[in-house]
């Protein structure tokens, strides 16, 4: 929804509209046409039905309908009525969410036509900030050659959309992108409209998700629908239009790094997941690989087409010729396919057999590449001839744009990361001391003892211990892995609930026991811990201030460039200490943390677990850069991407282009051009610990209040969550006996489903009201007029506070009995000061009243979302009611929440 809202400066109302006409009449259209869809095939009377729901949702909105009335048409239904409605209001979400995208490109389209300047956030945007800020052409490219942009996609779903969902959605995007031709003819128009319609029925009759929740390798599947698609195509399209932006702004040709990679959690997640190991993490290598070969050999065969040219035509280099020659030799099958009319064509020849070279390095047969390096120099030798042949327009660029992508994705597609808990190495490394009391020693006596191993000078004895077996193949998976895909194909070993510089040396050390040491004697592989609560967060400099001081890990860091990682949790930490001290703790941490590397020469790079919600570091990427600490950023943003962001950001070409833009450009700004120092940040950052700590106190007196579990458990639905087959690991760390066992992102699903979305405010408006009695609320207000950091947090609380529907939480927190009664109280009171609070140091009278397009979007679909919520309190009743046993409502119950996730977006 917000998304909406990311491309377009301040404008008058009246221009508003004018530029969202077009959208009000797809969706319209859209609509209309989906209660054709549903009178073809549920009846007339269904789709009867569905008006006097949506109708009586609007006018409960309105004020004229009490809320009983809307509850009496939704409650009791037949479980397959309850269904196919949620699935038709459903039907509606995923019309419009489509509808508002292209639009987005739409916009686009018109900024360029008007010739109006630069659209704010695009690449010729932040190249002209930087420029007026006094950037030189020098200092630009200076910085472009350490910059270092790297999406990471992870196993993390919060909207399991089908594989052939999916493809339906492109079907439509591309009926509605049709609409910007005006030369089409009425004919042609309703062509499209009818392609869009057949789309939309065909999903209609299709179950969203699968039965079975899904393996690994659907999970890998998923995730290549988007890099192996619309991200493989648009990445020449990305480095063609920063060329055309540093030509327009600086007036100079530039030869353009890299810039930009992709990561994967998916298949190498073990953290909490017994069906990653060692085996995902070679199968998601070797699909990555066969993935990103296949494009390739795609693309070639392509080329091959186009590089019709004869040699009494053209001088063609003579290596190309001598290779060409050599290939035959290697390739004699391939050679005797190719056609001898062909034989005056040069680069068709030779492409003909780079393709051969490709499909046998798929097949691993001989004959194919050792590496990506090889296969790239086969494709410069082409660019090189063309150049050398006046073939700058005769098929260079084409060229150009498959050697932009060998640069980008390598033979690998996207670098994997593996993950693991340090408690699984303790247990691992317990086995192999023979020290049952391994984990319960103190973190000097565990470095001291690891030091040897993790060295080198000592090796760990043989152990059958399952854990330990299990830890040693994966070291010994990704060792055979650099050796066969490269080390560009392996991205960071992340420890999760790493507390001291002792759990990085196990892992230093499981890796040595693992057999993964290169010819130097050292470990190929950069360790990344992850802070991720409160304490840990505040805890991390010292943690890696003990890492620099020790010897062994400190020669390890010299063979990596003396660069370190670390990984800030974003969702637990917001679990733990609640969306401020969350917030507030991972700002602090990065200024401690950088300031610990940097006494120790070393140079510390950030990555970013950010969810899709506001509470686990969701948001608009360009204000959270450039309200992060001076110097956090310097040309690297590595940074999750999940769950339904990734279909947001990246499902549609035009929309991943744009967002990889604003994830580029902000990083040079920030990097670049920091923002400028502040005399009164001083003051400032103690009104915000005393916010943070007021906060937090509020936020853990009520997660800690006796029976809030049970109070959770009711009153959300979490338990539906926890058996809905979204991905492969469990929901939950062993019995659920505090916030702490349950994993953070169905902890936030569970409260945005029930509609209150207490993760992201809960305790702020404590904190603000403790602070004004304190420091007065003058300081707050110069705080949200002045300071980055402050703005953004009160951007997004009224974001997620407009998404609330606190009405309906309450028929929600009722499914809990006598427990309503002690919890929700504290919910609504906490929920109007937090509101009181933003509404007044943001000058509004009420909630996004300076984002009107946000506004009216949130209004047009609540009275569709609404109807699911009420939906959802009866079925959820009547399943617990069953035992939660009755897989009908539990089907009906798994409509309701994608329902409600498709039309509030931003959910987990």
């Amino acid at each position: 929804m917000d998304d909406l809202t990311a491309d377009a400066r301040p404008d008058s109302r009246t221009a508003r509209n004018a530029a969202d006409a077009p959208l009000r009449e797809n969706v319209r259209r859209i609509g209309a046409t989906v209660g054709e869809m549903l009178a073809e095939q549920q009846g007339p009377a269904f789709l009867d039905g569905v008006e006097t729901v949506r109708t009586t949702a609007i006018r409960r909105r309105e004020g004229s309908a009490s809320a009983e009335e809307l509850s009496r048409l939704l409650s009791g239904l037949p479980v397959v009525q309850a269904e196919w409605l949620t699935r038709a209001f459903s039907t509606y979400f995923q019309g419009v969410n489509i509808a508002e995208r292209v639009h987005r490109i739409r916009r686009r389209r018109d900024y360029e036509r008007a010739g109006a300047g630069a659209q704010p956030d695009s690449l010729l945007d932040a190249l002209g900030q930087l420029k007026a800020a006094g950037v030189s052409a020098r200092e630009l490219l200076l910085w472009l050659n350490r910059l270092d942009v790297e999406p990471v996609f992870t196993a993390h779903p919060t909207e399991a959309v089908r594989g052939s969902i999916l493809e339906k959605e492109q079907q439509i995007v591309r009926c509605l992108i049709n609409e910007f031709d005006p030369s089409l003819t009425p004919p042609e128009r309703a062509a499209d409209w009818g392609r869009l319609r057949m789309s939309l029925t065909a999903s209609w009759q299709t179950r969203e998700t699968a039965a079975a929740r899904p393996t690994v390798q659907d999970e890998c599947d998923h995730v290549g629908f988007y890099l192996g698609g619309a991200i493989y195509n648009i990445v020449p399209a990305f480095f063609e239009a920063f060329e055309d932006a540093i030509r327009a702004v600086y007036g100079t040709e530039v030869e353009m790094p890299r810039i930009l990679r992709f990561g994967s959690w998916v298949g190498g997640d073990m953290d909490g997941n017994p069906n990653v190991g060692a085996d995902t993490i070679a199968d998601t290598l070797k699909s990555q690989r066969a993935r990103i070969l296949e494009r390739y050999a795609a693309e070639v065969g392509e080329l091959s087409d186009t590089l019709s040219q004869t040699l009494d035509r053209v001088e063609v280099a003579g290596e190309l010729l001598r290779r060409t020659a050599a290939y035959r030799e290697l390739l004699p099958d391939a050679a005797a396919a190719l056609k001898p009319r062909h034989a005056d064509m040069p680069y068709r020849l030779f492409l003909s057999l780079v393709r051969a070279r490709l499909r046998a390095t798929s097949r691993d047969e001989p004959g194919g590449y050792e590496n990506a390096d090889a296969f790239r120099a086969d494709i410069e030798l082409v660019a090189e001839s063309l150049l050398a042949g006046k073939g700058l327009n005769a098929g260079w660029y084409a060229v150009r744009r498959l050697l932009w992508r060998v640069r980008t994705f390598g033979f690998h597609l996207a670098r994997l990361d593996c993950r693991q808990d340090s408690r699984v190495h303790a247990k691992a490394v317990a086995a192999l001391t023979g020290d049952a009391d391994w984990a319960e020693r103190d973190g000097a006596t565990q470095a001291d003892r690891l030091r040897a191993y993790a060295g080198g000078s000592t090796a760990f004895a043989a152990s059958d211990d399952a854990v330990a077996v299990r830890c040693a193949a994966v070291f010994t998976t990704l060792a055979a892995s650099i050796a066969r895909y490269g080390v560009e194909a392996i991205g960071l070993y992340i420890i999760s609930m790493a507390q001291r510089a002792a759990d990085v040396l196990a892992v230093l050390a499981l890796a040595r026991h693992g057999g993964m040491v290169d010819v130097a004697g050292q470990v190929p592989l950069d360790i990344a811990p992850l802070f991720e609560t409160v304490d840990d967060l505040k805890a991390g400099p010292d943690t890696l201030r003990a890492l620099f001081s020790d010897p062994v890990y400190r020669a390890h860091l010299a063979a990596r460039g003396d660069r370190q990682a670390v990984m800030l949790g974003y969702s637990d930490s917001g679990k733990d200490g609640g969306t401020v001290a969350s917030r507030w703790g991972l700002q602090r941490a990065q200024v401690e943390l950088l300031e610990a590397a940097q006494a120790f020469g070393i140079k510390l790079k950030f990555f970013h677990g950010r969810g899709g919600s506001a509470s686990r570091g969701g948001g608009k990427i360009v204000p959270a850069l450039m309200a992060s600490p001076r110097g956090s950023v310097a040309g690297s943003l590595r940074v999750t991407e999940q769950g339904e962001v990734i279909h947001r950001k990246y499902g549609i070409r035009a929309l991943a282009l744009r967002s990889l833009e604003q994830m580029v450009g902000a990083t040079l700004r920030a990097s670049l051009r920091p923002r400028v120092p502040e005399a009164r940040e001083g003051a400032w950052r103690e009104a915000m610990t005393a916010i943070s700590a007021h906060s937090r106190s509020a936020y853990r007196a009520f997660v800690d209040a006796p029976e809030f579990v049970d109070y959770f458990r009711t009153a959300t639905p979490i338990d539906v969550i926890e058996k809905m087959t979204l991905g492969s690991r469990p929901s939950r760390r062993g019995t659920m006996v505090g916030v702490e066992s349950l994993r953070a992102i169905p902890w936030v699903f569970a409260w945005t489903q029930c509609r209150s979305g207490i993760t992201a405010w809960y305790g702020l408006g404590a904190g603000l009201e403790r602070a004004a009695q304190e420091i007065g609320e003058a300081r707050l207000f110069e705080m949200a007029q002045d300071w980055a950091f402050f703005r953004v947090m009160l951007d997004d609380t009224d974001m997620v506070l407009a998404k609330c529907d606190l009405d309906i939480a309450e028929r929600f927190s009722r499914l809990s009995g006598g427990l309503h009664a002690r919890f929700f109280p504290m919910i609504a009171a906490e929920f109007e000061r937090t509101r009181h609070w933003v509404l007044k140091l943001r000058g509004q009278d009420t909630l996004l009243a300076k984002d009107a397009r946000l506004a009216e979007s949130i209004r047009v679909r609540n009275p569709y979302i609404d109807p699911i919520s009420f939906l959802q309190v009866d079925l959820l009743a009547r399943w617990r009611a069953s035992g939660s046993t009755d897989e009908a409502l539990m089907n009906a119950l798994v409509a309701t929440v994608n329902g409600v996730a498709q039309g509030l977006q931003n959910t987990g």
